[in-house]
């Protein structure tokens, strides 16, 4: 009987290039379970403690600490050492005392950057999608998996930003995505660069360009879904010193 549906192994030269892996030491890297964030766009968590920060030597040793949950991601302990981290989530390790919001990176890498404890219950979410449903309310999908209802007026758009607070779901602010506004670029050649909107293109559809203009006082254009708003006149979350 022929095989069915996919393969939950992972040979390392197909891993994703962000991860910080050697692609011909061995054979085999962990490979992501379906969550929040796709294959190509995320890590697993035993890739977090082990290549990253170094809290582990070994698959297994990473394991064993992640089944002691040990690790909380958004608010909440995660036991699968598969579990997919991506853009913007707050990562806890109460024993180390470590603090960190996974942020875009020139290259197509991540970084984890540090944080205070003021930054941790709460993290931003664009929208990618809405829902129309019953007794007049609209489903917002988020970039990272997450779907929070809300009063049908209106005022959330595609490409806004949201600010919740985590586990709750509970939306603290509104950003807007105009011109004007503070951001950060996640994806395309221009990936981990800041700035701010100066002008948006009048291409249809996923073509709009945006384009931005960078602290240094280069101007870039990038592509609409990889423009991330961080606020309204300042960012919302502090970001890696230049």
């Amino acid at each position: 009987m022929g095989k069915k549906g996919p393969s939950r192994h992972l040979k390392r030269h197909k891993s994703p290039h962000f991860w910080p892996i050697h692609k011909k030491e061995k054979t085999w890297a962990i490979k992501t379970k379906p969550g929040p964030h796709t294959f190509e766009t995320s890590i697993p968590i035993n890739v977090l403690l082990r290549d990253y920060l170094k809290h582990a030597s070994t698959n297994r040793e990473a394991k064993m600490i992640i089944k002691q949950g040990k690790i909380i991601v958004d608010g909440k302990i995660r036991l699968d050492e598969r579990f997919p981290l991506g853009l913007m989530d707050v990562i806890s390790i109460p024993e180390s005392r470590e603090l960190f919001r996974i942020l875009p990176e020139k290259g197509g890498r991540y970084k984890l950057h540090s944080i205070k404890n003021d930054e941790y219950n709460y993290k931003l979410c664009r929208i990618i999608g809405k829902h129309t449903l019953k007794n007049n309310k609209i489903q917002l999908r988020l970039h990272d998996g997450k779907t929070i209802q809300v009063e049908a007026d209106n005022q959330y758009k595609v490409n806004d930003v949201i600010k919740i607070k985590v586990p709750e779901l509970e939306i603290l602010s509104h950003v807007r995505f105009k011109e004007m506004i503070p951001i950060i670029v996640t994806g395309g050649r221009s990936q981990g660069e800041t700035g701010t909107i100066i002008g948006l293109g009048d291409e249809p559809g996923w073509k709009k360009t945006a384009t931005i203009r960078t602290p240094r006082g280069d101007d870039i254009i990038t592509l609409v879904k990889y423009v991330f708003p961080l606020g309204e006149s300042e960012s919302l979350i502090s970001l890696p010193e230049s």
